[in-house]
């Protein structure tokens, strides 16, 4: 196997560590594990130092997000000349074979950028992703989320993105398209670069086989009002850099309508400050982002039809609440 990394971004996730760990040590094929101690101060580091000296640590100082502990794992990796690195989630175990199904498939097929596999429950009967979707609506989605296993895909396909969570990525097209978008900080940055890779010319692949599971959700949780706040921040952010111009009349709208109902669930959930920060953060990063959809349009190498192919034009399985709204419009 071709020299592969996989970076594991931590913020005070001890415990989740002393699971993720020992089962990365334990894949086939004996890849670099790099942990990103993302300004952590539970003692993760004196731990992984003592327990596991052979994994090698970031130290960062400051906590910066899902994006950039991601990011600065990756320097890490690329430094060292690795050509391929995985991402991989703290609160998650892998299968022995996960990275090397993986690497077996990219290396197979060289237009392939990225690779993900089944992302299952902790259980292992449910599936919490395999891969992300973008839709017309503007509002992105993980693929098959709650459905069984045996609802899996019984040989690999192409998808619009893969998770964060536990995927590979080929180093040669970091360095073409960026890493990480760190102003998303955490939340659809790996939607937004999986979209950014298509724009490039790359594929994303799902190979179900590979498979991985995850305890949802135990970051986030940890801090009141950051999934409402970096939901609000991100999603406009995923149109303005991405979307091709011929697309916008189609998704801005829809978008508007979504984000209008966003807002006011937020609110009658009493998350007013999260809420007013994310809307603050947009007029802050709106001029930036503006300047990074610039880049990437200019270089895209999909025409507007080929883009709208990968979109899917339905409501997300998840959007429960915008079905609603559009049920009792229709009836109104």
């Amino acid at each position: 196997m071709e020299k592969c990394a996989v970076v594991v971004p931590s913020w005070n996730g001890l415990d989740e560590l002393k699971n993720s760990i020992p089962s990365l040590l334990s894949l086939t094929g004996k890849p670099k594990i790099i942990v990103v101690e993302n300004g952590s101060v539970d003692g993760s580091a004196d731990y992984l130092a003592k327990t596991h000296p052979e994994v090698d640590v970031v130290q960062l100082l400051s906590n910066r997000g899902f994006a950039g502990g991601v990011n600065a794992g990756i320097e890490h990796a690329r430094e060292q000349g690795f050509t391929f690195v995985a991402l991989f989630n703290n609160d998650a175990v892998a299968d022995p074979d996960w990275l090397t199904l993986l690497h077996g498939y990219i290396v197979k097929h060289p237009d392939v950028g990225i690779a993900t596999g089944s992302f299952l429950g902790h259980d292992g009967k449910t599936i919490d992703s395999t891969g992300d979707m973008y839709t017309i609506w503007g509002l992105p989605y993980p693929r098959g989320r709650g459905d069984s296993v045996a609802s899996l895909p019984e040989e690999p396909e192409m998808i619009f993105a893969a998770t964060g969570g536990a995927s590979l990525f080929r180093m040669k097209m970091l360095d073409q398209i960026g890493l990480f978008d760190e102003d998303f900080f955490a939340y659809y940055e790996d939607v937004d670069l999986g979209f950014r890779a298509q724009l490039a010319g790359w594929k994303v692949a799902l190979v179900p086989d590979a498979r991985a599971y995850h305890e949802q959700g135990t970051t986030s949780s940890k801090i009141k009002g950051f999934t409402t706040y970096q939901t609000l921040k991100n999603l406009p952010f995923l149109a303005i850099k991405n979307v091709p111009i011929g697309l916008l009349w189609m998704v801005l709208p829809r978008l508007c309508i979504a984000d209008m109902l966003f807002t006011l669930r937020a609110l009658s959930r009493g998350h007013i400050g999260p809420v007013l920060k994310a809307y603050a953060m947009r007029f802050w990063l709106t001029p930036k982002m503006l300047a990074k959809r610039h880049r990437i349009q200019r270089t895209r190498k999909l025409t507007t039809p080929e883009v709208e192919m990968l979109i899917d034009h339905e409501l997300p399985p998840n959007a429960r609440m915008l079905r609603k709204f559009l049920g009792a419009r229709s009836q109104s």
